[in-house]
């Protein structure tokens, strides 16, 4: 059967797979700073080189910041993978404990791992699906399944120029289904396929009272204090039960379906130990919910950053003339962030002391993505992923954002099948950062099984 010798090719291969990735980890890809933006163009023509050495037709293609690389290849069901190449910074350097793009197979108690900045975001994670394409074509020849590469070298700075190269070329992008290798694995023996996202709101608010600073011991118990008018505000955005007071803000927010709650129900989540790692003990959403739900299917409202007056050393007794807070949403299911955006705006203002005035700053939001799970990608998937763990791949949502596969939606007209191999403690943007290397191993597996189920 092709399946058996390609994987007996990807385990045979293994230490070569290895070395190829330290090739690519050892280029310093950040792309949020421009001293390395030569760093970053060298990774784009690796990929393409890459993937031209193994016969797809491969591209850097230039944009506005940042290169993309497109590749095409293989007969049959279209796919289009999408990672990213560019990586985060590595400060701060003294708490890493050896050169972040010097790459290193670590033992630790729980096995090896490859270490390195980009090991698993995304670096390792996008080799994982090169690699299972690698060993079919060293196989057999071919690919059981049609496949567009689409790599992204600015993901970790803000994706500026994603959406004018996902409209300008989307004809071309356009497939059955997009596959994207930048998520985790529930626990280290459950897979997981995300299929819901988060999306989420920002909003900046600039309260003014006085229009000067004030002497406290003169003004103070007559003046309104903008930093009192700002507190009062953002208290009242949940009541007793942790539910959000914003008017028409449960809009759009459907019912988790039966079957997906008793999916997560069983996936056994310790809200004690998960909140206890962190120094806290009771959950803080809505009450009535579980854990995942509050994190996986639940909007949010959340205080970000609150500050105003003197913050110094010493004390300075002062009525700021001015508070200021960061406030962002996350949102689920059809939630609209402009009205999420509009609503709290108004609200904000109905709330607020006469004496005060408040601005906002445009900050911006991007709604939830929910997949459609009919897709028969899904099932291939997690019956692929369910073969190399030893617990049963689960349907589970994403707590934060990943705005490509929302984009995918409503650009592409696609949804996408989100399946990572990272762990809770890859020290994922921070130092130390680590990808396991049964990770890497099992993750090259699965992308193989996924393609010779597609086909």
């Amino acid at each position: 059967m092709s399946l058996d010798a390609v994987l007996s090719r990807i385990d045979a291969d293994l230490d070569q797979a290895t070395a190829r990735l330290f090739d690519l980890l050892r280029i310093p890809s950040i792309s949020t700073d421009p001293a390395y933006d030569a760093d970053v163009a060298r990774a784009a023509q690796w990929l393409a080189d890459e993937l031209t050495g193994l016969g797809f037709d491969a591209s850097v293609r230039p944009t506005t910041g940042h290169p993309m690389v497109v590749a095409h290849g293989g007969e049959g069901p279209h796919v289009l993978f999408y990672g990213h190449y560019d990586v985060q910074p590595v400060d701060p350097l003294s708490l890493w404990d050896r050169d972040p793009f010097d790459p290193e197979i670590q033992d630790t108690p729980k096995g090896k791992v490859i270490r390195a900045r980009g090991a698993v975001d995304d670096k390792g994670q996008l080799m994982t699906f090169i690699e299972a394409c690698r060993a079919w074509k060293a196989e057999t020849g071919t690919l059981p399944a049609r496949v567009t590469f689409f790599f992204e070298g600015e993901e970790e700075s803000g994706s500026p120029s994603l959406v004018p190269f996902l409209k300008a070329n989307a004809d071309e992008l356009r497939a059955d289904i997009a596959l994207i290798c930048d998520t985790g694995m529930f626990d280290d023996t459950t897979p997981a396929i995300c299929t819901q996202l988060r999306g989420m709101v920002r909003e900046e608010i600039t309260i003014t009272g006085p229009k000067v600073d004030l002497h406290s011991g003169m003004f103070g118990g007559i003046a309104m204090n903008p930093i009192r008018a700002m507190t009062k505000v953002l208290a009242a955005m949940h009541d007793d039960t942790g539910r959000i007071a914003i008017p028409h803000f449960y809009d759009g927010v459907p019912d988790l379906a039966p079957e997906l709650k008793a999916q997560w129900d069983g996936l056994g989540f310790d809200e004690a130990a998960f909140l206890g790692a962190v120094g806290l003990s009771l959950p803080a959403g809505e009450q009535g919910y579980s854990g995942l739900e509050m994190v996986w299917s639940r909007p949010t409202a959340e205080i970000n950053g609150i500050w105003g007056g003197y913050t110094g050393a010493g004390f300075k007794t002062v009525l700021p003339s001015q508070a200021h807070a960061k406030v962002s949403f996350r949102l689920v299911g059809t939630q609209d962030p402009a009205a999420i955006s509009r609503n709290f705006r108004q609200w904000v203002q109905d709330q607020l002391h006469p004496d005060c005035t408040v601005t906002f700053a445009e900050l911006g939001g991007d709604p939830a993505s929910v997949m459609n799970t009919d897709h028969p990608a899904f099932a291939v998937a997690r019956a692929a992923l369910s073969q190399e763990w030893p617990g049963d791949a689960a349907y589970v949502g994403g707590g934060g954002s990943i705005p490509v596969a929302g984009h995918f939606q409503t650009i592409l007209g696609m949804d996408s099948l989100l399946a990572g191999f990272g762990k809770d403690d890859d020290a994922m943007h921070s130092p130390n950062e680590k990808y396991d290397l049964s990770s890497f191993h099992h993750g090259i597996r699965a992308w193989a099984r996924v393609l010779g189920g597609l086909a």
